[in-house]
Parts: C-alpha cells; sequence; structure tokens
C-alpha cells in the first residue's frame, strides 16, 4: 500500500482493495476535498442570526486552497451578499483563480409542501439554481422535513423530488437529499425510496457521517447504495454521546474528523466501496473551532480529514 502526496493541490492518491461480489478489485480515485460553507465560514452556524461570514470570498478561498482543498461550499445568503458586492463573475473568477473546482450550494426546504411555503419555496428555487449556473456550482443541498419525525409521505415527496431535479437538470446541477436524524428521512429505506424511485440522472443523496451515526445506521449499509444515488459526502466527528439535544449537539459540538468517536475512516471506507467516486465534504460545526482564526481553521480541518484516508483495506 503506496500513498503519494503531491505537494500542489495536495492530492492523495489512494489505492483501495475492496470486496465485490467475493473478487478482490483495486481502485485507484484521486481523493479531493471541499470545505463545506460553515467549515471556513467562521463564528456563525446554521439559523443563527446570520449565516453571513465574516470572511471575504477571497479569504475563504484562499486559505482552502492554502490548506489544501479543492472545493468549497457556500450558503446562498453569503453568495448572494458577496455578489451584491463584487458580481457573480468575479466570484466565479475568485474560485477559479485558487483552485477551487469542486462547488456546492446550500438549502433549499419546503420543496414537497403546499401553499405559501412551497411558494416561497419555488422562488427560493429558481433563486438558488441561477446563482449555481453562475458561479459553475456542481450541485444543491436539499433538507428532508426538518424537526419533523412523523413518517415521510414518501410518494409526495418523490413526485416533488422529481420535479426539482428536473427543474435543476436545465442549469446543469445535481440535486443532493441529505438524510438528517430529526427529520422524515431519517432511514436510508426513506432516502432510497425517495431518490431511487424517482430516478433522475442529477439527484440522489448527501450522506454525512454525524447524521448517519447519529441516526443510528450502520456504515455497512451504505455499502448497499446503489453508487449513482449517492452524489456528495461529508465527513466530521463528534463525542460518542450527543451533546444536548441532537439539533444542538450537531450545530455546536462537532469535533475534527479523528478526534471524536465516530469513526470517519471506516464512514469512508463503506463509502468507497459503494462506489463513489467524488468529491469528500468537510462539515465541522463548532462553537470552539469557529473562533479560531480562518487559516488555522483551514488547515486544521483540512489535515484531520485527509489523515482519515490512511488506512489499510
Amino acid at each position: 500500500m503506496r500513498f503519494l502526496f503531491v505537494d500542489r493541490g495536495r492530492i492523495l492518491d489512494l489505492l483501495l482493495t475492496t470486496a465485490n461480489k467475493n473478487k478482490e478489485h483495486v481502485h485507484m480515485q484521486a481523493v479531493e476535498l471541499l470545505a463545506s460553507y460553515f467549515t471556513l465560514a467562521g463564528d456563525v452556524y446554521p439559523f443563527g442570526p446570520t449565516e453571513i461570514s465574516p470572511f471575504s470570498l477571497r479569504e475563504r478561498a484562499e486559505a482552502a486552497s492554502e490548506a489544501g482543498y479543492r472545493g468549497m461550499g457556500l450558503i446562498h445568503a453569503d453568495l448572494l451578499a458577496n455578489a451584491q458586492k463584487i458580481g457573480f463573475a468575479s466570484v466565479r473568477s475568485i474560485l477559479d483563480d485558487n483552485g477551487i473546482r469542486h462547488r456546492e450550494l446550500e438549502f433549499l426546504v419546503d420543496w414537497y409542501l403546499d401553499g405559501s411555503r412551497r411558494a416561497a419555496s419555488d422562488r427560493f428555487r429558481h433563486e438558488i439554481f441561477h446563482a449555481a449556473q453562475a458561479i459553475g456550482a456542481q450541485s444543491i443541498k436539499i433538507a428532508p422535513g426538518l424537526h419533523d419525525t412523523r413518517p415521510a409521505d414518501v410518494d409526495r415527496m418523490r413526485e416533488a423530488f422529481v420535479g426539482v431535479c428536473e427543474d435543476a437538470a436545465r442549469y446543469g446541477v445535481n440535486i443532493v437529499m441529505e438524510v438528517m436524524p430529526f427529520s422524515n428521512v431519517s432511514t436510508l429505506e426513506t432516502a432510497l425510496a425517495i431518490v431511487q424511485g424517482a430516478d433522475q440522472a442529477n439527484g440522489g443523496l448527501l450522506l454525512d457521517t454525524w447524521h448517519i451515526a447519529r441516526g443510528g445506521i450502520a456504515y455497512a449499509d451504505i455499502e448497499t447504495i446503489p453508487a449513482q444515488f449517492i452524489k456528495s459526502i461529508e465527513i466530521d466527528d463528534a463525542a460518542q454521546d450527543v451533546v444536548g439535544t441532537l439539533w444542538e449537539d450537531t450545530i455546536y459540538h462537532r469535533h475534527l474528523c479523528g478526534e471524536g468517536s465516530l469513526q470517519p475512516a471506516k464512514f469512508i471506507q463503506a463509502v468507497l466501496a459503494a462506489g463513489y467516486t467524488g468529491p469528500f465534504g468537510v462539515e465541522i460545526l463548532s462553537e470552539t473551532y469557529r473562533k479560531l482564526p480562518l487559516k488555522d481553521m483551514a488547515r486544521r480541518s483540512f489535515d484531520t480529514s485527509i489523515a482519515q484516508f490512511s488506512f489499510a483495506p
């Protein structure tokens, strides 16, 4: 087993041996990391007083690139704030100039509802699709029913998912739905019933270490997901026990990879065994970590995350 680290781009050439239908196969892939939005956003958090980063986009892109990231996530409010100052073309140029080729946007909600919430979601949908196209983003995150643990209306969500994907295809972007333990899509069975049933080429799942582990989903179950429906991955870590509520644990108490008990390396192995070949997002949400200097956040999150790929099969 040999790992070659290239200084420019910090790309890890990984030789991974996995079992597939009782036969050993060797896969070589270049692993590239994407800094999800809140990993480098600074002292802000989801649904807080503001989600707009105190750091400029250029500062974040330069810190990400210097650390080794080749992708970044942006949240719609922050992207619009930057675009209003410098324009979408300049946003795209900053990302291009810093080698940030993997780009994602978040977060579309209420896409399967009716009434005023659906009308607002539809307006937002086309705003975020336009923004994604303008900056060359490949994926848009969508949420299931947050804080709604009632059984999902799978037929309704499947039909709505088809519509979102068809709209997104006109803008050249993928739609990735996140599996979340505090939502109506908390199991792989429900998630697959929606996205596999919809069967859209640009539609699939986002799997996050924290959400999968806290939802009680075995990492080995990831290997049963057809590869075409795994569209995005995020890695992170956390303590063995939940701190506070699930919501408080996820937005305040995540750990850097390898500094908790969720075994992100085993999560990664399962994802690779399922056939995923895209970039790996790093999503660190921590009330302690987010107060660090920007370059420290970038370096520490990258180094601890890339270290999770140094495993033997």
